[in-house]
């Protein structure tokens, strides 16, 4: 008879060759219809923005990556539970399987725009999965040393070519991507282009955020587990609801419109206090205005709700889009089309407002609609419905436990205060008086602004603390708050030792 570890492990094997060849199958009918990817959106979408926040801090831009583990973790102990239950009856082994088949396929066939077939990944995999617990336990009992080693070799070979077979089954769906249209892509020259940018805009010091953040090292914050792959042949926006001429555009109609270029940082509400969760990157795209003019909003039509391929969506007021600031439907970014990752082929860009209200990727619609009427994917978990970009200062050198030498050195960070720019910011040393730095250049008030001031350190315990004040004379509050729900506040510290 299988003892219980063996019996545990047949589950899992079972388990695994259920989700190997229920992401084989998804190759053919899409990577939304995984289970572990609409089981996971499921759960992305059912959590309290207090468990997000928690994810974001605890995980950073790993949260998505730790909810899959999370979920393998999960569901091997429920297989192995189920493999030990199904040596007493099959039946008990049957059940359990099915009632994995139903979770994953009541997850795939509700995501947005699931395709009827969206079932048949989970139905694949969870037959398969049935007919391999049953070949491992339904065989002559396991007594000689012998048996007992092809049993292992059997279930532990079954759940090693599962494991590689879902993995690179999910390879081979992102290799089928839409990186060879991305690339054919010809971004056209911009009239309207961004503003020289001041040589003296980036200090260049080590440690420093550069002025311009790299595409591959730009944050990456969405609620999707698998990146839409949506070629510009595809790609077509519609503009509707409450106006007067709708409109529908391609992505060749796009490029074809009057574009800007400007330098614009965007930053997530999620974004704690000296957090990373905000970057500068040179937007290139066609002005939002523009589009709005062009198929004039009916009166009441106060939010512009954008919706992304995978059915995410942002509710910004309709007023701000309006109101002369270079908000943009984006195609490039840094020069090269945007990054699959980041929105290929349009995204949302808009000065002066977090993205949760404001940086829709993988855009699909803009509905004109009311702030009365719908409330968008954060508002309905409990967050603000307006999401202003709140002024904020960071010291990023010297890091927070580091150890410089005594004398002079360099404290320096970024300031941001997004479509109102920064006319200040101070640095206090323990409980000193604060210190005015030196601001760097900047081509516009919607980006971060780069900040020094040089410090005799002396041996010891030092904390420094750090704070900005905008173009309208607010400075920022000291009283700490969290991100939910409209983003943190505080001042910034480091505690450093000097040698």
């Amino acid at each position: 008879m299988l003892t219980r570890r063996n019996a545990a492990l047949a589950g899992l094997a079972a388990a695994g060759v259920a989700l190997g060849v229920a992401e084989v199958v998804a190759i053919l009918t899409g990577a939304t219809t995984s289970p572990l990817v609409s089981v996971g959106g499921v759960v992305i979408d059912s959590v309290p923005a207090s468990v997000k926040d928690f994810a974001v801090s605890v995980f950073y831009t790993y949260d998505k990556i730790a909810l899959q583990v999370g979920t393998l973790l999960i569901l091997a102990a429920f297989a192995a539970v189920v493999g030990i239950l199904a040596t007493r009856r099959m039946v008990y082994g049957y059940a359990g399987i099915a009632g994995f088949a139903l979770v994953g396929i009541a997850a795939a066939m509700t995501r947005h725009d699931a395709p009827w077939y969206a079932f048949v990944p989970t139905l694949a995999g969870a037959a398969t999965g049935a007919g391999v617990l049953r070949w491992l336990l339904v065989r002559p009992p396991v007594e000689t040393f012998e048996e007992r080693r092809f049993f292992l070799r059997a279930a532990g070979g079954t759940l090693a070519a599962a494991f590689v077979a879902g993995l690179t089954a999910r390879w081979w769906a992102t290799r089928r991507g839409v990186q060879a249209d991305r690339a054919s892509v010809q971004i056209p020259a911009a009239p309207d282009t961004a503003a020289p940018l001041p040589p003296e805009a980036d200090a260049g010091l080590p440690d420093l955020a550069p002025f311009v953040t790299p595409n591959k090292d730009f944050y990456l914050i969405d609620t999707t587990l698998v990146v839409p792959q949506v070629s510009s042949e595809d790609w077509t926006l519609r503009i509707h609801g409450r106006v007067e001429r709708p409109l529908t555009l391609t992505f060749e109609e796009l490029l074809k419109r009057p574009m800007i270029e400007r330098y614009v940082t965007l930053a997530c509400v999620s974004n704690d206090v000296g957090g990373g969760l905000i970057g500068n990157a040179k937007w290139q795209g066609v002005r939002i205005a523009d589009l709005l003019d062009e198929v004039r909003p009916k009166a009441g039509a106060d939010q512009v709700v954008s919706r992304s391929v995978d059915g995410w969506t942002a509710g910004t007021p309709t007023a701000v889009l309006r109101d002369g600031r270079d908000a943009m439907l984006a195609i490039a970014m840094n020069g090269e089309p945007l990054p699959i990752e980041h929105g290929f082929p349009v995204r949302m860009v808009v000065p002066g407002l977090y993205g949760y209200v404001s940086a829709t990727k993988w855009l699909a619609e803009l509905e004109l609609s009311s702030f009365a009427d719908f409330d968008a994917y954060w508002i309905n978990r409990g967050w603000a419905r307006e999401g202003p970009i709140k002024t904020q200062s960071r010291i990023d050198t010297p890091r927070d436990g580091g150890r410089p030498a005594a004398g002079q050195v360099m404290i320096a960070g970024v300031a941001w205060a997004q479509h109102r720019g920064i006319s200040k910011v101070e640095v206090r040393v323990d409980e000193g008086p604060w210190q005015v730095a030196k601001l760097a250049a900047v081509p516009s008030i919607d980006t971060w602004r780069q900040w020094t001031l040089p410090w005799t350190a002396t041996p010891g315990k030092h904390r420094l603390t750090v704070r900005a004040t905008d173009n309208g004379g607010d400075t920022q509050t000291e009283a700490p708050a969290p991100p939910d729900p409209d983003g943190a506040t505080g001042w910034h510290s480091v505690q450093v030792e000097v040698r």
